[in-house]
């Protein structure tokens, strides 16, 4: 199942400009890498300064924390990030609207199951206060489920000003709509309190105490009280909360909000899956996921966008404005801000940080981490120590497990991926793969960039009839499209990847090889654990895979040396890059949120779930009443060893029908679990990559990890040490009148640079222009054009302007880069008279 996640962001590599030709150092510059936890801020920067720690690898948004950084300029420096954000995440259960009382199972009301409730809620707040007397401006405030620093963004513009202006600040507004629901569910508003059958009305909020979402939780409950709540503000860390939030059934009411926070780990080009994320079942396999309810004239929109089934580029703007407002509507989630952190490190340090994700969220932090010498060139060798937020919230398992950044940012660099964001556009490049085929059928809405991708349209595509399409449990085979679709089965694109001949040269850190089995589980797993036959059959993850079912038309391999898959779909992304690389990425031995594992290692695990002694995700795990697997720690590594020795006494070959078929022998399968039990004896805990890092230790008590530099990867340390500052875009208003006729046509000259230098107009995607009344109505929308130089008209002709009323007017103007991903803004002010 394709991987490519909308929580991804574009990586940025903050190295000087060197060469480093010649160089025959192999995989991770330094020997290893040591996290430890620190979540107070100010005290990360004192550790730094005192040199117990080298990077912080937290996105600091304390300003006093920033002004002791940049008041010690020879010791420490920092970078910034734009992909964190923050919201409110509601408990909406019971959210079906059939359900009349919203009570939890133990009779207390719940008000957040209405939807009206949860919209006021985007009234009720103030984002600009919290933006810059919470946040003291590191932040910029945030109303959609939509990046505002991201291409979407700008795309849809003009939409996300309307529903900005809609949902701007209205206290009075949000209590008569609160009140006006909560009387419908027969509350009662007694001496300034709400009561409901005789009891005060409670409200539970989970307050994480890291960041600014302290303030932003006790900013919500005084205002929730004043309007006659009583409210239970329950500070913790994630950590303390997650047992909460994301593993207890939401019927059991342990929480009404929780504040939220979400890194974006590539500058995502298309955020149209946002909305299946973060309003869907299909979301994640998590319980309060599983709670949610959509409109089902949203939720095919939702899915519409997610799977890419739109006929044009202007088709799915349309649509992309329909979700936005469905999503205001529904709020399950309120959004906040979208901070503007930075993230310090010690001077002589190097590391890719991302536009969007800062260090922890990049995926070539690992890559290209090191430490220069006096001239800044890259010296092999060394430890860094490195500060991060809270770690082990959640079990490791490379299946369904942790989702927690500070856990996945160690955890991927255990493993390589197929493909690698490019830093500045988002855009993916080849980490394992050779070459890309993708031929769409005509008028299919995409584009590619890059060479390693070659893109063909044509006029129909037919599925193979021996083509992979489904599974059957019982028989425990793939259907093929034959059996399937007897009458023959057509699709939009077909997807030809040849993998890099590196690709099975890889070698696992427990020293087996990386064969075309360990490309395959995941693909298989994906399938079978989605079928109620199935000895691992997990309920949570039947709403994703239903969803990817409506698009998946077949796959075949095609040789196994090269490695070559062919692959039909009718799911599309406006980039045909994104579209190889989430067909390369399913094959390419990372799992569950980019997390690698050999197919030997899961088939202990599934032993295990199997037996009903474990289970590999959260929502399985609380139905069987057992513990969340684990691989690196716990009550379930003894589990896991129990069935490491019966895979060993039975040679087991999970899947065997089609593992055989691609050379999966018993000889080999005892060589690898024994492979296996030598690295847990050693270890002391069953993580295996094959990533330019190892697993060395863990220690959940003291919550410290140690990886170190595997000597077996052996790509050039210096692949990713290629890119430069990137090239943001400028945009300035030029010799602007302060006042316009209406009725008369006006040229506004807009000069757009980088460090002063004319933008190469080839490497500018649109230059957008909006035009707004002093009521904020949305007058005009157009593109500017380009006349030279620097500089970009927007001409507003006299049917434009005759459409202005007197007073007050804005002009926005909007430009997106082909070669940085986040686009620029800037708006000016003049006066419309007669």
């Amino acid at each position: 199942m394709w991987k490519i996640n909308k929580k991804v962001i574009v990586s940025l590599i903050f190295i000087a400009s060197f060469s480093v030709v010649g160089l025959a150092h192999t995989g991770a510059w330094v020997d290893e890498v040591i996290f430890s936890t620190e979540t107070e801020q100010i005290k990360a920067v004192e550790r730094m300064l005192a040199g117990e720690a080298d990077l912080f690898a937290y996105a600091i948004d304390n300003p006093e924390a920033v002004k002791l950084i940049e008041e010690n300029p020879d010791v420490l420096y920092y970078v910034n990030s734009y992909g964190n954000y923050n919201e409110f995440t509601f408990n909406p259960y019971p959210a079906d609207p059939a359900v009349e009382v919203k009570e939890f199972k133990d009779g207390r009301l719940n008000p957040f199951a209405v939807p009206a409730i949860r919209e006021a809620i985007n009234w009720l707040i103030d984002r600009d206060y919290i933006a810059n007397e919470i946040c003291k401006g590191l932040a910029i405030p945030r109303y959609l489920p939509i990046t505002p620093t991201f291409p979407d963004y700008a795309r849809v513009l003009d939409k996300a000003r309307e529903l900005e202006a809609k949902y701007a600040h209205n206290p009075q507004k949000a209590k008569e709509v609160i009140f006006a629901e909560m009387e419908k569910l027969g509350a009662e508003f007694i001496n300034g309190k709400w009561y409901y059958k005789g009891n005060p009305v409670e409200i539970i909020i989970l307050i994480r105490l890291e960041d600014k979402r302290k303030e932003m939780g006790h900013y919500l409950a005084d205002l929730l009280e004043e309007l006659g709540f009583t409210v239970v503000r329950k500070e913790g860390t994630m950590a303390d909360h997650a047992p909460c939030w994301i593993r207890t059934d939401p019927a059991e009411g342990c929480f009404h909000i929780y504040t939220g926070g979400w890194l974006s780990t590539v500058i995502s080009r298309d955020e149209g899956d946002n909305f299946d994320f973060f309003y869907t079942k299909r979301g994640l396999p998590l319980p309060l996921w599983q709670a949610y309810y959509v409109d089902p004239e949203a939720d095919k929109i939702f899915e519409r966008l997610s799977a890419g089934k739109y006929a044009s580029i202007e088709e799915r703007i349309e649509l992309m404005k329909q979700a936005l407002e469905y999503a205001m509507e529904n709020s399950v989630r309120v959004w906040i801000t979208n901070d503007k952190p930075v993230f310090a490190m010690r001077k002589g340090l190097k590391v890719t940080y991302d536009l969007a994700a800062g260090v922890y969220g990049a995926d070539l932090w690992p890559y290209t981490i090191h430490w220069t010498d006096e001239e800044g060139n890259p010296k092999p060798g060394g430890s860094v120590r490195v500060l991060i937020g809270d770690l082990f919230t959640d079990p490791w398992n490379p299946i369904g497990g942790s989702s927690n950044v500070y856990d996945l940012m160690p955890a991927s660099a255990t493993g390589t991926k197929a493909t690698m964001a490019d830093p500045f556009t988002g855009l993916y490049l080849p980490q394992r793969v050779a070459r890309a085929e993708v031929y769409a059928v005509e008028g299919t809405p995409t584009t590619v960039t890059y060479d390693w991708v070659k893109l063909e349209f044509v006029d129909e595509i037919e599925v193979p009839a021996d083509a992979w399409i489904d599974w059957d449990a019982t028989a425990q085979r793939f259907i093929t499209v034959g059996e399937k679709h007897p009458e023959g089965l057509t699709a939009r694109v077909k997807v030809v990847i040849e993998y890099d001949p590196q690709f099975l040269n890889d070698v696992w850190h427990d020293g087996s090889g990386f064969t075309v089995a360990d490309a395959l589980i995941g693909f298989i797993l994906d399938f079978d654990r989605a079928k109620p036959e199935s000895a691992i059959y997990d309920e949570s993850v039947v709403p994703d895979f239903e969803t990817f079912m409506k698009y998946f038309r077949g796959v075949k391999i095609l040789s196994t040396d090269p490695f070559v898959v062919e692959y039909y779909t009718d799911q599309v992304y406006p980039d045909a890059e994104w579209i190889a690389a989430g067909v390369a990425e399913t094959f390419d031995g990372c799992h569950y949120y980019d997390v690698p594992a050999p197919w030997h290692s899961i088939a202990v695990g599934m032993l295990a779930e199997a037996a009903k002694e474990a289970a590999f995700t959260s929502d399985k795990a609380d139905a069987l009443g057992v513990e969340w697997m684990n691989y690196i720690a716990g009550p379930t590594v003894d589990v896991l060893k129990k069935y490491l020795d019966k895979a060993i006494e039975e040679k087991f070959i999970p899947y065997a029908n089609i593992l055989k078929d691609f050379g999966v022998t018993e000889e080999e399968a005892l060589a690898r679990y024994q492979n296996l039990k030598k690295w847990f004896e050693a270890k002391g805990h069953f993580w295996v990559g094959n990533g330019p890092f190892y697993l060395e230790s863990v220690d959940t008590v003291a919550k410290t990890i140690v990886i170190k530099r595997f000597e077996g990867f052996t790509d050039p340390a210096d692949k990713w040490l290629r890119f430069t500052e990137p090239k943001f875009v400028t945009v300035d208003f030029v010799g602007a009148p302060e006042i316009i006729e209406i009725g008369k046509g006006v040229i506004i000259p807009v000069n757009i640079t980088f460090e002063e230098e004319p933008y190469p107009p080839e490497e500018i995607d649109f230059v957008k222009y909006l035009l707004f009344d002093a009521e904020g109505n949305l007058v005009a929308i157009g593109n500017a054009e380009y006349v030279g130089g620097p500089t970009w008209n927007v001409v507003l002709t006299p049917e434009i302007t005759a459409k202005l009323p007197e007073g007050t007017v804005k002009l926005e103007v909007a430009v997106s880069s082909k070669v940085v991903a986040i686009p620029a803004y800037n708006a000016i002010t003049f006066v419309a008279v007669p």
